[in-house]
């Protein structure tokens, strides 16, 4: 459940490591996309720091190389197309991505969707907000009013809650355009908004409800060691409808001996009782993941909907005739494949 100021979604990475990671793969000769060398390339979605985030994944990863018998280096991507470039010139074989940055691999990257997360406090589903400064009297109504007084923090451009949500729930429908609408707009992951608006220095910003909670999580630890804290600095100002958690997405074309073995790990993985279990699912709860359940390209349905919307929503802001008529027949396109699967399955895509 991406875009935590660890959590998976939403979320561009920093830059520095990240970067410099992907430079280096990019004059390598990438293993085979089959991972018939038995080195496998597991990209993630680096909301924070490259170096934090290496560090959490970093025994889940040393777990799956026992578990599976591979070898699986990390890929941190610079930003969320990085990720799925490095996917589609075969640079990686696997990895976690947000749900529309995933939407991309598949599209661009011969990827499918195998597993995705679910959260581990129960709640199967996130939500993008809009913070606010605490300390500040800003409201939803003075975002909406787009007078270009106010400095607003997006997401990444792939970022489903940081940037898609917000779009397609709150400002597309009142026909406001984010880019016409604010003093400055900056495009940020969804730490650095968070950051921004805690210290004042962006007056509103997207963000989600796992990377405020875990924010806040991590403050207790904060207050304790007399550091300063963050979560309590920021307001909820606007709430979008849940969305869903992220995918996990392979290539198509890696071995099925090792797509097996790769789905057997993540299903498996922090389930059942006992140490052991108690300590894998420590470890995901690091980043906001409770574990994994098999989905497939199905899972995306719901935020090919979004897409459509918004697609629809903005064509009508320019009011061209064929450029409305085609989003609303690809949106139609999408309604149908819902009402399908849900008649096939009797599974509504939100439970998807």
């Amino acid at each position: 459940m991406i875009e935590t100021t660890l959590s998976r979604r939403g979320l561009i990475a920093a830059a520095g490591l990240g970067a410099a990671a992907l430079a280096g793969c990019s004059r390598q000769s990438p293993p085979p996309s089959d991972g018939s060398s038995g080195v496998l390339k597991f990209s993630i979605v680096a909301p924070e720091s490259a170096s934090s985030l290496e560090s959490f994944w970093r025994p889940i990863i040393v777990d799956m190389e026992k578990a599976t018998g591979l070898r699986i280096e990390p890929y941190i991507g610079a930003n969320y197309t990085a990720l799925v470039e490095a996917m589609r010139f075969k640079q990686t074989h696997f990895g976690w991505f947000t749900n529309l940055s995933g939407l991309e691999a598949i599209r661009r990257a011969n990827g499918e969707v195998f597993a995705r997360t679910f959260d581990p406090n129960g709640d199967d589903g996130y939500n993008s907000v809009i913070l606010v400064p605490a300390s500040s009297k800003t409201t939803l109504e003075d975002i909406l009013r787009c007078d270009r007084t106010l400095n607003f923090g997006i997401g990444d451009a792939k970022s489903t809650s940081g940037t898609l949500a917000p779009k397609t729930f709150l400002f597309s429908p009142k026909g406001i355009d984010v880019q016409t609408c604010f003093k400055t707009l900056k495009s940020a992951n969804h730490n650095t908004n968070l950051v921004g608006v805690a210290n004042g220095v962006l007056d509103a910003a997207t963000g989600n409800t796992t990377s405020l909670r875990l924010q806040r999580e991590r403050d207790v630890e904060r207050a304790a060691k007399g550091e300063p804290t963050l979560g309590d600095k920021v307001r909820v100002v606007w709430t979008s409808p849940r969305l869903p958690e992220d995918p996990i997405v392979w290539r198509k074309d890696l071995d099925p001996a090792i797509k097996e073995k790769l789905r057997q790990f993540f299903l498996t993985y922090a389930q059942g009782e006992g140490p052991e279990a108690e300590r894998q699912r420590g470890l995901l709860a690091k980043l906001s993941i409770g574990g994994f359940k098999p989905a497939d390209d199905n899972h995306l349905l719901r935020v090919r909907e979004m897409e459509a919307t918004e697609n629809v929503l903005e064509s009508q802001r320019g009011g061209d005739p064929k450029r409305i008529a085609d989003a609303r027949k690809a949106l139609d396109g999408v309604k149908a494949e819902e009402a399908a699967l849900q008649a096939r399955t009797g599974q509504s895509v939100d439970a998807n």
